[in-house]
């Protein structure tokens, strides 16, 4: 088996966010816990992963500070795998996911689960780019822009 390169260190924030959650199993794990999902049999039950897959990558979730474990709530000898500050900033990223995959994976009157809002039951509007002045952007808007110097 190949070893699977650390990104840890690159200077793009999107390499170093796979490296932390980069695989459909850690995104779909983040986002039953987002849904309410708290105990490992839950987890197996929804993703239908396999239980040494599932173990791996609950446990770098947690060394990560994605989500936390509790003790049950029900007093059980179970734990809980709750989500932290870091799991629902994944919340944007999850959603633009679903927006990209309604749009371009999903076929013409095909069933899916649609994302709507709690209020009125609507689907939600699709993400958008801003400028800090509230402008939108498109990609060939934006560049990279390339630090100077190295931080020390």
């Amino acid at each position: 088996m190949v070893k699977r390169k650390s990104l840890q260190g690159d200077m793009c924030p999107i390499a170093r966010s796979l490296d932390v959650i980069g695989d459909w199993w850690s995104l779909l794990i983040v986002r039953d816990a987002l849904l309410g999902t708290r105990r490992f049999s839950q987890f197996q039950k929804n993703l239908g992963v396999a239980k040494n897959i599932l173990t791996v990558r609950l446990r770098t979730l947690v060394a990560e500070g994605i989500l936390e474990t509790k003790p049950a709530s029900d007093g059980g000898s179970y734990q809980d795998y709750l989500p932290t500050v870091k799991a629902r900033g994944l919340f944007p990223v999850l959603v633009a996911l679903r927006q990209w995959g309604e749009e371009f994976v999903i076929q013409p009157g095909e069933n899916f689960t649609p994302l709507v809002d709690r209020k009125d039951g609507l689907p939600l509007r699709k993400l958008e780019i801003r400028a800090h002045d509230g402008r939108l952007l498109s990609q060939a808007e934006t560049r990279v822009a390339i630090p100077t110097s190295a931080p020390q």
